[in-house]
């Protein structure tokens, strides 16, 4: 993305570098993801759509405070099609060498319509851009551990497994069975 613009065009897609202003606009492709988290790993209680994206909009509004955070938002024809957010935590970590700033992959979703034509791609490719002319050079990115398309994709940009979480919810142990 062009240090002097927060726009980056690329055929009929627009992707516009912003903040707060764009939270709003992410319900449906939080939601999508949403959808997709649950179709790659069932068998886990999830909060029903609309909560969730109260949560995460929730979420997004204070991650969005920290300095140097931000959100891209790829639009074709004006519409969202997909984003990615980032946030921007103080480093250094406390285990690995890292540098004073730490950039988080919160989100990077696109329509399911979409998928498949690049837009994951070329959002990275601008978050890479970014955190370049910020001068970040750590990233992390989270995923499902059942999705693997996620994660075939981020290896394929020189990203490598690092923890992996595990869990209990007491709202799975409550399912009807």
């Amino acid at each position: 993305m062009d240090t002097n613009q927060a726009r980056h065009t690329d055929g009929d897609m627009t992707v516009r570098k912003g903040g707060a202003e764009f939270i709003d606009r992410l319900a449906p492709l939080w939601l999508a993801l949403h959808a997709h988290h649950q179709s790659v790993q069932p068998g886990f209680t999830y909060f029903p759509d609309g909560s969730s994206w109260e949560l995460r909009r929730d979420c997004y509004r204070r991650w969005i405070l920290d300095e140097g955070s931000f959100v891209l938002l790829a639009e074709r024809d004006g519409q969202p099609v997909g984003y990615a957010f980032v946030q921007i935590e103080a480093g250094p970590d406390d285990t690995w060498v890292t540098g004073n700033r730490i950039a988080e992959l919160q989100t990077l979703s696109v329509l399911p319509a979409e998928r498949g034509h690049g837009i994951g791609t070329l959002l990275l490719d601008l978050v890479d851009a970014e955190l370049d002319r910020m001068g970040v050079a750590d990233l992390l990115i989270g995923t499902l551990a059942a999705n693997t398309g996620a994660q075939r994709l981020y290896e394929r940009r020189g990203l490598r497994p690092v923890l992996v979480h595990y869990a209990r919810f007491g709202a799975d142990d409550a399912k009807p069975a």
